[in-house]
């Protein structure tokens, strides 16, 4: 099970990750968290930052699509809208169905899809079940005490992945 909670690659933030390299790699369709992966908790919008790098994607040929747990489905959806970007809220990561589904609707196989991410036993763990490049980020912030925790404990498999 170790090695299901160790990403592929592990960058700063979302804004390190270039579009070219990923469709060089043969990437067409990135899975992206929400929270704390794209932007901080609570945030009801995309900020220009976000919109440059989304941009990025799509010229280099890839489809952005936010994968979300968060128990909130309108504010996943608004923030979704506002990009336009396609979306699943609550989606149960690390369950398998969710990752399959946004494959299917997007026509994308395991191969030439990825997810970045900022949680090992949602976002890697899910991604590496399901055969997909997994991307470790950083959360942008631990925020209480419980995400500070989980953090530490993700630390090892954090350390683990390929740094860039």
């Amino acid at each position: 099970m170790a090695v299901k909670l160790v990403p592929k690659l592990v960058f700063r933030s979302i804004d390190e990750i270039d579009g070219g390299r990923l469709a060089a790699c043969g990437i067409r369709l990135l899975l992206a968290d929400l929270d704390n992966t794209l932007v901080p908790y609570g945030v009801p919008g995309p900020d220009d930052r976000l919109r440059a790098w989304r941009e990025n994607l799509r010229q280099n040929g890839i489809d952005l699509f936010i994968l979300s747990n968060s128990r909130k489905p309108d504010r996943t959806r608004r923030f979704s809208e506002a990009l336009g970007v396609p979306f699943f809220g609550h989606s149960g990561k690390p369950k398998r169905a969710s990752f399959y589904k946004a494959m299917e609707r997007m026509g994308a196989s395991p191969e030439s899809t990825a997810i970045v991410g900022d949680q090992i036993f949602t976002d890697i763990w899910g991604g590496n079940n399901v055969g997909i490049t997994t991307i470790l980020v950083h959360p942008i912030r631990l925020g209480n005490p419980f995400r500070a925790l989980r953090f530490v404990i993700e630390t090892p498999f954090r350390l683990l992945g390929k740094r860039n």
